[in-house]
């Protein structure tokens, strides 16, 4: 088990989001986060803002002498800043100072702030090298990636650190990550995939990239996949401390499946269990039903209910992208909610 694993830096029955809201403002973004999730708050993401603000731009904006471009099939690393990479940059700039505003308004300052960013594979897979490769089926190119990511990600860190006071929390998301352990990416042909990358080969870097984030902010590192059987077993293997997925994920999941949660769960790793939609249900979503996924995990891997508030972070599926912002701020209470009735369940919950 993690060291950082044990002893969690939030109180229980902590809730968070997994990161990207909807609209263009970083400011109202921010005040709805703050004044949901007060444990666990997250700079806000706003991919509706277009190139730069979505997951591949956002982290291409941080690398550090690693210009990029956009081109008709994504992001393209080029030889020298343009327009684009100067985009990115200042809308990282934007969310910043959308966060001081929310936060001087607030009045005080949370003690936590989580921190989302693409992870390394998934920015590899996402970014192409100047002749249209994918980054990730070049070794050398892949090391200088990472390294350029980490060195970014701390300025990152740094700077929010001296704005807000907080202390960090890094998310990193690998959307991409299970197509690049099948093998399924195209070429850019369109006519061939990638080749698969072994599954010893990404623990290994990001196992690099885990424990040198963790080293800088001293804090458990989230990794969160959005996929239909998120790697589970690698993240926990890598060292991640808390792996964040959307609880849809367990329905029609089989044994191989639970066996690998379990043993994660049982070693220490915690979980980061999307329970609430990224957009509105078709029907009412109260909180025993939004709490069902949670309370079937901990019945059947054999752990009591009242352990939920210390080992599982209610959290929302995916993003809020896609949300109303009605619906957004409703989604951070109703995670928010169910933290706390972790902590004090529901006598209609049992035991």
């Amino acid at each position: 088990m993690n060291s950082a694993a044990r002893t969690a830096p939030w109180p229980a029955g902590t809730a968070t989001a997994v990161g990207s809201m909807p609209g263009t403002d970083p400011v109202e973004a921010a005040r709805t986060v703050l004044g949901e999730l007060p444990d666990l708050p997250h700079l806000p993401e706003l991919p509706a803002r277009g190139l730069g603000a979505d997951l591949i731009g956002r982290a291409a904006g941080l690398l550090v002498s690693m210009p990029f471009e956009s081109v008709p099939s994504g992001y393209r690393l080029t030889g020298r800043p343009g327009a684009d990479h100067r985009r990115a940059v200042d809308l990282h700039h934007r969310d910043l100072d959308g966060l001081d505003q929310a936060l001087q308004e607030a009045g005080h300052r949370p003690p936590l702030l989580k921190v989302q960013v693409a992870g390394p594979w998934t920015l590899a897979a996402g970014l192409e090298l100047p002749r249209g490769h994918r980054v990730l089926t070049d070794q050398g190119a892949l090391r200088d990636l990472t390294e350029s990511l980490l060195e970014g990600l701390r300025d990152h860190l740094g700077e929010l650190r001296s704005r807000t006071g907080a202390d960090l929390v890094v998310q990193f998301d690998e959307p991409t990550l299970p197509a690049v352990l099948r093998g399924s990416l195209p070429t850019p042909s369109g006519y061939g995939t990638v080749s698969a990358v072994s599954e010893p080969d990404a623990v290994r870097l990001l196992h690099e990239v885990v424990e040198t984030t963790r080293e800088v902010t001293g804090a458990p590192v989230f990794a969160h996949c959005c996929a239909r059987r998120p790697p589970v077993r690698l993240f926990a293997e890598a060292g991640v401390d808390v792996v964040s997925f959307d609880a849809a994920s367990l329905d029609g999941a089989d044994t191989a499946f639970w066996d690998e949660l379990g043993e994660t769960w049982d070693g220490g790793t915690r979980l980061a269990l999307g329970l609430v939609p990224g957009t509105p249900p078709t029907g009412p979503l109260d909180l025993r039903s939004a709490a069902a996924p949670a309370l079937a995990v901990a019945d059947r891997l054999g752990f009591a209910r009242p352990r939920l508030a210390d080992l599982l972070v209610p959290a929302t599926a995916c993003g809020l992208a896609g949300a109303t912002r009605d619906w957004a701020r409703t989604a951070l209470t109703l995670v928010r909610d169910l933290g706390r009735a972790f902590v004090e369940p529901p006598e209609s919950w049992g035991g």
